[in-house]
């Protein structure tokens, strides 16, 4: 009698398969406040997430105060909510969607929240002077396709943040510039801590150079 021999059987295509990865990757755009980072992002033509909008309330109690107790310290991370920011993120690199918060920094308050929908992209900036916070964590996940961290003379930050911050009456005229003194004193000290952090120091045209390469655009 012939033996037929067997082939053994072949597993579920669920189990054989190996798990999907992201259906899209995020660029971390930081650097110091004033330092243009809004701007390159609007003008990269990616879909833009904006970390600022991830700002604890002024009334949570556990933001951080100013050192001579006068208000917030917003400058400092724990005045940010990194794990909302964070899940975001991995919502929009796993289904291309997420309901993400609308912030008012002039009154330091949630005012709703807004569908993001990146329409298929397969790259986004997340950009805001804390984006360097989550950085190491979207590596390790494999969502993060650059970190980047615009510099600029700190006279030329201060004065464009200066600016803008009037311009949008962000806070009361004093509070800006004893903030923008401060932030330009210490402007080595916050592009050295992104960069310990993992992302890239460069200028406007570098930066636009790599988020070009990466979104296969011509600069």
């Amino acid at each position: 009698m012939t033996v037929t021999p067997q082939t053994p059987p072949i597993p579920p295509t669920s189990q054989a398969d190996p798990e999907p990865g992201p259906r899209a990757r995020v660029i971390l755009l930081t650097g110091p406040s004033g330092s243009g980072k809004s701007r390159l992002a609007v003008r990269s033509g990616l879909p833009v997430l904006r970390l600022d909008d991830f700002y604890k309330e002024g009334t949570d109690p556990t933001v951080p105060p100013l050192p001579d107790g006068s208000g917030t310290d917003w400058d400092d991370p724990a005045s940010w909510n990194a794990d909302a920011a964070l899940d975001a993120v991995r919502r929009l690199c796993a289904a291309g969607s997420a309901t993400v918060p609308v912030y008012d920094i002039s009154t330091s308050a949630l005012t709703g929240s807004a569908p993001l929908d990146l329409g298929g992209a397969p790259l986004f900036i997340a950009e805001g002077i804390f984006a360097a916070e989550i950085s190491e964590r979207c590596r390790r996940e494999g969502l993060a396709a650059d970190t980047l961290c615009l510099r600029n003379r700190p006279l030329t930050t201060f004065r464009r943040r200066l600016t803008r911050d009037v311009r949008e009456s962000r806070k009361s005229l004093v509070f800006l510039l004893r903030r923008g003194w401060k932030l330009m004193r210490a402007e080595g000290r916050i592009v050295a801590r992104h960069v310990e952090q993992g992302a890239h120091p460069c200028g406007r045209d570098e930066a636009r150079a790599r988020i070009a390469r990466l979104s296969g655009a011509t600069v």
